[in-house]
């Protein structure tokens, strides 16, 4: 849920003391950065739309934003709608769907927003039942994006406390002027000075009239929130600032007021104290709500991930294309087949039913190196379709989908309070009043100092007497002394860091993880993609036999081309530096081409019988490999590179050395982490020999290798328990 109107801790422990408090709630947990509580509770015993009554019988507006179950929610908006009577077919028809849970509707939008389950039905079901109404009149589609929701929730804070900043600047800037600056020109300080009613001055007046708006008008809101906290038995930062404000404006009222029925009276007014004071503080909002609003980018940044458009298709009983469409990506279903062309992103969660390709999965598993996919493997919605057409089957999507439940534990992580951020919390409880008590007290102590002459007569400024020194200490002391900092600071910096984190492609397991961060003293990393590039690339060619080398990787290329392995598009990649002139060359025909997986590929080209590929796929075809090709296939893996081998009819002419370069941060990032006393491990897959090759150019000093998968959180729980 979105809590409208939390300004500090005081506010946040009291949403969170109210609801626990509530029978059937299990915990309840509110983040003051996001403005968002989670709440675990029965559904039995009470629902989400109770828990929203009682956090607004305490003062707070609360949005629902998910409920947590596996149901999804999209909004329609609806053309053609005449009268009531249509919205109530389409709800009485939408309610009739099996898996729809519930309908709210926004008469004035003609937005319907529907709750369901997605396993049961869809988006394009509730389409399809709603313009099946009225003859055909009425036609849906997806809600304009901006609409509703937390980020029109937080566009709108932003323009808020912006218009609120730039009206406070327009009455503000003519009272600073007035008191700190007209008052040195003598031209105009002549004319401030003028009396009209006995001792009350046309400045007195101007600053009174120009700051009464900011006080009132403008700092509203400010009282608003006073009031609710106190109306709750807390005391929150709008307290300290209505009563710095007050103290200071109404001080300054009765000043001139004074001026205005006596003769003599010298007073002085703070005015620009209370209006100056207002602005600055809706800077600070204005700019904290800003800086809200940029480290949720990083969610919106993965929910991108997903692809605008899908291309949907329908099959007959046999599993023939009959029909292609491109829909939303929204509407995809489950169990719809989608379309997944070279290059665009896989739509959905799901497994492939036709064809074969490579995707890049990194953004979602952190693997640089492209995944093999052929009928019956799975695919991850975001991740993106390197080469060939894939048909896959829908089979998680919506709040279920991989990219949704990343989304979750980012924002979850972002929810988790820090544990110095608990020990924040606890103190600022007891904060607001201590502060109270602290101000009145500075003022009592400075008054009485000066009533008793205990200071010199000259620390106090001429225009001011002893009182006035005393109420300024005062009301400094309020002003100080706001809890924001300490409320704010460490759920700001863990919303930072989990942001950040996630769009660099680390995910952060909340506050306590970051705050544990200093303690780490050894740190475990995986080689490709992480140390490495992730990208094959061709680093040197050896030719055994008299050959020119342009023509040579013009047969090569003309076999690989044909092949989806990411070492054969290095090659080709490669050999497209000897055909400079074209930016896509076009190679000889390839006959007979088959790919051995594993191995490599055999081709026939200008009647040439080529071979590209490693040791055993030329052993198996009886190509002897002569002693100076073996001799080098041991140099390239010993420098961590991945040799290739190609025959020309039945002879080995030359070797191609292929290697994944070291990322050109990774050497420096090991030196400092050695500065800093951390202790660097390598784990991956890869052989000993190619391992240990790259630990010795990037400095590490201990190495696991030929480690699956699923070992390498056994060695990270190993090392933990050894520590």
């Amino acid at each position: 849920m979105l809590i409208n109107g939390m300004t500090c801790t005081s506010c946040s422990n009291t949403v969170e003391q109210a609801l626990q408090a509530t029978q059937g709630v299990q915990k309840a947990q509110v983040a003051l950065a996001t403005e968002e509580v989670e709440v675990h509770y029965d559904p039995k015993v009470l629902s989400h739309n109770q828990l929203l009554q009682s956090i607004e019988d305490i003062g707070f507006e609360a949005i629902l934003i998910s409920t947590g179950e596996d149901i999804d929610k999209i909004h329609l908006k609806v053309d053609g709608i005449r009268n009531d009577h249509s919205i109530e077919a389409i709800e009485n028809s939408l309610r009739a769907l099996p898996g729809v849970q519930n309908i709210d509707i926004d008469t004035a939008l003609n937005k319907f927003s529907i709750s369901y389950k997605p396993e049961m039905t869809g988006p394009r079901n509730f389409i399809k039942v709603i313009q099946s109404i009225g003859a055909g009149r009425l036609k849906a589609m997806i809600f304009p994006e901006g609409s509703g929701g937390r980020e029109s929730h937080r566009r709108e804070e932003i323009k808020q406390y912006y218009r609120s900043f730039l009206w406070s600047l327009v009455f503000t800037i003519p009272v600073f002027l007035i008191s700190m600056v007209f008052m040195y020109i003598p031209v105009i300080e002549h004319r401030l000075e003028t009396k009209i009613v006995n001792m009350l001055t046309t400045g007195a007046i101007l600053r009174w009239v120009l700051s009464t708006p900011v006080q009132f008008v403008i700092g509203r809101r400010f009282y608003t929130g006073a009031y609710k906290a106190l109306r709750h038995h807390s005391a929150n930062m709008d307290v300290l600032i209505a009563l710095g404000t007050n103290a200071a404006y109404f001080y300054s009222f009765y000043s001139v007021l004074r001026a205005a029925a006596s003769p003599d009276f010298m007073g002085t007014d703070f005015f620009e104290t209370s209006s100056m004071l207002i602005s600055f503080i809706l800077l600070g909002k204005y700019l904290e709500v800003l800086a809200k609003g940029k480290t949720s980018e990083a969610i919106a940044m993965l929910m991108d991930l997903a692809p605008e458009t899908a291309i949907l298709l329908t099959l007959d009983d046999e599993g023939n294309v009959i029909k292609e469409e491109e829909i939303d990506g929204r509407l995809i279903q489950k169990n719809d087949v989608i379309k997944i062309l070279p290059g665009a992103k896989v739509a959905s969660d799901g497994f492939v039913i036709w064809g074969q390709s490579h995707v890049n999965e990194s953004m979602i598993t952190g693997e640089a190196r492209p995944v093999a996919k052929r009928k019956g493997d799975p695919v991850i919605g975001g991740t993106v379709n390197e080469n060939g057409v894939l048909h896959i089957k829908a089979t998680k999507v919506g709040s279920e989908s991989a990219l949704s439940q990343i989304v979750r534990l980012v924002e979850s992580a972002q929810m988790a309070k820090a544990p110095v951020q608990k020990f924040a919390d606890r103190i600022s409880k007891f904060f607001v009043p201590l502060v109270i008590i602290i101000s009145f007290s500075t003022w009592l102590a400075w008054f009485l100092a000066g009533k008793f002459h205990v200071y010199p007569k000259s620390w106090i400024p001429n225009s001011i007497d002893s009182f006035e020194l005393a109420l300024q200490f005062g009301i400094a002391v309020i002003v100080i002394a706001c809890p924001c900092a300490l409320g704010l600071a460490t759920p700001t910096a863990v919303m930072v860091g989990t942001g950040v984190g996630a769009s660099q492609g680390v995910l952060i397991k909340g506050g306590q993880a970051l705050e544990s961060a200093h303690k780490v003293n050894c740190i475990v990393f995986d080689k490709t993609g992480t140390l490495t590039v992730g990208k094959p690339v061709v680093v040197n060619t050896k030719l055994f036999k008299n050959m020119v080398l342009g023509d040579f990787y013009e047969l090569v290329a003309a076999a690989e081309v044909n092949s989806e392995h990411p070492l054969a598009k290095a090659i080709v990649e490669y050999a497209k530096k000897f055909r400079e002139d074209e930016e896509s060359p076009v190679w000889p025909e390839a006959q007979d081409f088959v790919s051995i997986t594993g191995h490599g590929v055999k081709a026939i080209v200008r009647n040439r019988e080529i071979i590209v590929g490693n040791r055993s796929l030329m052993l198996d075809n009886n190509i002897i490999i002569p002693v100076d090709a073996e001799e080098m296939l041991a140099e390239t893996e010993e420098m961590a590179q991945t040799g290739i081998l190609i025959s020309i009819d039945r002879e080995v002419i030359g070797l191609l050395a292929i290697s994944d370069p070291l990322k050109p941060g990774a050497r420096e990032v090991i030196s400092i982490l050695k500065s800093m006393k951390v202790r660097s491990i390598m784990v991956t897959g890869d052989n000993y020999g190619t391992a240990n090759s790259i630990a010795r150019e990037v400095g590490i000093e201990t190495v696991m290798a030929e480690t699956k998968p699923e070992q390498k959180a056994e060695k990270v729980k190993e090392l933990q328990a050894s520590q």
